[in-house]
């Protein structure tokens, strides 16, 4: 089957189209005929040596997500039957003909969805899911304000803290601004011009939001932290800053009982990636039927053009999921 792989870390100049072995089929797997796969960051970060040699996953290959077609199923599957059009979140092999996935990493893709649209579904939705709902607790009613708000994960968030009622606030480049709006945010601050603690403060009459999810990281923690009103949940969720360290205004922490809560899927085992995408099964999946979620798909590049969707999103500036069409 066709593939896009790298012999060496480097620019995206190093991914070309090769042949490599159709994946094998294990008891607990299906095996997906991929017909688009969404592209992360986190492919852009393996490709550069950001991961070194760390296998997360069980393939080489680029990519998490993938849309396709079950065309086989290991000795344990009994509820999915090939023919059927799937998306799954796979431990890498998505930029490829055939991928492997795990059967509890794997759901029906609704009817209403096609391809294209359920690539850009798993990684950023499930992720979204679990960090503003299961872990940050969002609910009708609630104050929420989400970081990087027009990137895969933090427009997922918005839409899904909007449709459970939350009043969403946001941050984006002045450029993003209607754009997140039109998801649902009550409120979106320029990053770069405007004081976001200081824009929370005025809009929650100082009281502060119930939940952060962020994505930056650095001196956003301590500004985070000040930003909750008492009780309230910040989930970190990465470090787009680039900032490891970071000062924590522990009196704030303690007075107002806030709570730090720390998520990453890529390191999760297979247990634990298995739950949150059963717990995004049973809460999610059926706003994507209703049509109160709707993915976002932003750039759509052919498979072998990996190098150009790598570039694409590393020039930034889009809104949406940039996503490789893989078979017809």
């Amino acid at each position: 089957m066709k593939a896009i792989t790298f012999d060496d870390f480097g620019a995206a100049d190093v991914l070309r189209l090769t042949d490599v072995p159709v994946p094998q089929v294990r008891p607990g797997d299906v095996l997906v005929k991929v017909h688009a796969a969404g592209v992360n960051r986190a492919d852009l970060l393996q490709r550069q040596g950001y991961y070194g040699h760390q296998r997360y996953g069980e393939s080489d290959l680029l990519g998490l997500e993938v849309a396709g077609e079950v065309v086989a199923v290991g000795s344990d599957v009994d509820d999915i039957r090939p023919g059927e059009r799937v998306m799954a979140i796979v431990g890498g092999g998505a930029y490829a003909e055939y991928a492997r996935a795990d059967r509890g990493m794997t759901v029906r893709i609704p009817e209403n969805l096609h391809f294209l649209a359920a690539a850009a579904v798993m990684e950023s939705f499930v992720t979204a899911w679990e960090a503003a709902v299961h872990l940050g607790g969002i609910g009708k009613g609630e104050a929420i304000l989400i970081h990087a708000a027009a990137g895969g994960v933090g427009s997922a968030a918005v839409e899904i803290a909007h449709a459970l009622g939350a009043r969403v606030f946001a941050t984006a480049n002045a450029e993003r601004r209607a754009d997140v709006r039109a998801l649902g945010a009550e409120a979106v601050f320029d990053y770069r011009a405007e004081d976001f603690e200081q824009c929370v403060g005025a809009a929650t009459g100082g009281r502060g939001v119930d939940v952060i999810v962020d994505f930056v990281g650095g001196d956003y923690l301590a500004r985070n932290l000040r930003s909750l009103a008492p009780g309230g949940r910040l989930v970190q969720v990465g470090l787009l800053g680039g900032q490891d360290s970071a000062t924590i205004p522990l009196s704030v922490l303690l007075h107002n009982h806030l709570r730090l809560i720390g998520t990453v899927m890529k390191s999760r085992t297979t247990v634990e990636k298995r739950a949150m995408v059963r717990r995004f099964a049973d809460g999610a999946l059926p706003m994507f039927a209703d049509g109160r979620l709707k993915p976002l798909v932003g750039k759509v590049l052919p498979l072998a053009q990996a190098a150009e969707a790598h570039r694409a999103m590393e020039a930034g500036g889009g809104f949406g999921k940039i996503v490789l069409k893989v078979a017809a």
